[in-house]
């Protein structure tokens, strides 16, 4: 299969990479989503942290886990302030270097003084502010380089995005636990807290057009109500809608954290070793969705990958039950295999969400509405933790007690099935370069929308002007 993938892939990808035109802004925007994925480097410290130095239960770190990403849930409020409130009179590069600064700046605050579990809430929930406004900043200016594209160049351009986040975790994934096995996680996070200043770096190169600094808040009340028209379209809310149910189901990875480091006695380094595989794993779902999947219609395509992923996810209750011995198959080795495959699945489910997000956004207020669609998806992610967290805590799962481990799985692979009734949000039509059905449907409705609102505000500022007139004239 890794043969055909990889001829394929030069077909699809790689020569349509050619086509993209190569410019230091896009070398850019590249490095900022490579320090997205690289910043991984910490995630196992984070996580035997919270569990060692800390003392903290599952369902307390599940919860701690949603609250550190809730700066992902006000995206839309990064993308009003980038596109409305421009600082030193532009609109893009400040706010990058701003994102590297706090990030650098949260993550030393990690290393140097995080001794309770609300200053290291603290300093998690800065880290992810720093991440979240430089995604919007750069999910913006790759908005604004799709618009005019097809829906295979945008799949392109987003697969070419989302592989450099992939190709950050990739290089880091393994050395984040290979150096917890022998340094303090304190050490680790220290360390990161150089990675978010090559976003700093990356402002530099951004190609970002002074603008004349608004006076007043009529620029972001227009804005805003711009948003919300939009967003009231049926081609925008519908998928959004099914997103948020699609990824609001409760998660067991805390749970399984603890049950895989406590119970089966996985160590930092092989936990290192998962996350390369988990990483690897994450280019190769890029690449499939880039040669075979791209052109499929959504609604089957997110039909299937939910049916299929949540029998997938009930392989963890193999691990769990110790089945895998029984076949003579070390944890281990069980563990990375499941892993690479729930990856692969997750990472093709999701490259629709990004495609479909994109082509939808029109000129003027793309780091808005990108980053409104997008935090549905984030928002659904931290109810996720939540209603983890209180699953956990109901069925009595701790640090130590795993016994009804299997029943929480079961639970939650079982509730990836509900949004099923609500594929029909989806669109249905085949996303083709020739025809672009979806693509065409969606941009015409929105653009007429749009055409009628300005038409509305243009009539009735001439009105306004027509009274003002009126009461002036001494006739």
């Amino acid at each position: 299969m890794i043969h055909p993938l990889l001829q394929r892939l030069h077909q699809s990808t790689l020569t349509p990479l050619r086509d993209i035109h190569w410019t230091p802004e896009l070398f850019g925007i590249l490095l900022v989503y490579f320090v997205q994925g690289a910043v991984g480097l910490a995630r196992l410290a984070t996580s035997f942290y919270l569990k060692d130095s800390l003392g903290l239960s599952p369902s307390q770190v599940a919860a701690l886990m949603g609250v550190a990403m809730s700066p992902w849930i006000l995206k839309p409020l990064y993308g009003l302030l980038s596109d409305t409130v421009p600082v030193a009179g532009y609109r893009r590069r400040p706010y990058l270097l701003l994102s590297g600064l706090l990030g650098c700046g949260a993550w030393l605050g990690m290393a140097l003084w995080a001794p309770t579990a609300g200053l290291a809430t603290l300093w998690m929930v800065l880290g992810s502010l720093a991440v979240a406004v430089g995604d919007v900043i750069v999910d913006s200016l790759v908005v604004e380089r799709v618009h005019g594209s097809d829906w295979a160049g945008t799949g392109t351009l987003q697969s070419l995005t989302w592989g450099a986040t992939a190709l950050g975790s990739l290089l880091t994934a393994y050395l984040g636990g290979a150096l917890l096995a022998h340094y303090p996680p304190q050490v680790v996070f220290g360390l990161t807290a150089f990675l978010p200043l090559f976003i700093a770096l990356a402002a530099w190169v951004i190609a970002d057009q002074p603008v004349v600094l608004s006076q007043g808040w009529d620029p972001l009340q227009q804005q805003v109500g711009q948003v919300w028209r939009a967003l009231r379209q049926p081609s925008i809310l519908l998928p959004v809608l099914f997103v948020f149910v699609w990824q609001a189901t409760p998660s067991a990875d805390a749970a399984l954290f603890y049950f895989v480091t406590n119970d089966l006695g996985f160590g930092p380094e092989f936990l290192g070793q998962v996350r390369l595989v988990t990483s690897i794993a994450s280019l190769l779902g890029v690449g499939i969705f880039q040669v075979y999947l791209r052109r499929i219609p959504l609604r089957p395509l997110f039909g299937w990958m939910t049916v299929i992923s949540a029998g997938l996810g009930l392989t963890s209750l193999i691990l769990v039950y110790h089945l895998n011995r029984d076949w003579g198959i070390d944890d281990h080795w069980f563990s990375l295999g499941d892993s690479l495959v729930l990856t692969v699945a997750g990472q093709i489910a999701f490259m629709p969400v990004l495609v479909l997000a994109a082509r939808l956004c029109p000129p003027g207020i793309e780091a808005t509405l990108f980053a409104l669609l997008m935090s549905a998806f984030n928002l659904a992610g931290f109810l996720s933790q939540e209603l983890g967290s209180l699953l956990m805590h109901g069925l009595g799962v701790t640090e130590t007690d795993f016994s009804r481990l299997g029943l929480l799985l079961i639970l939650t692979n079982l509730s990836t099935l509900l949004p099923l009734p609500f594929l029909g949000w989806l669109p249905e039509e085949s996303i083709t370069l020739g025809g672009a059905e979806l693509e065409a449907e969606a941009h015409a409705s929105l653009e007429s929308f749009l055409r009628d609102v300005q038409a509305e505000e243009a009539e009735t500022a001439l009105a306004m002007e027509g009274v003002s007139l009126a009461e002036t004239d001494p006739t």
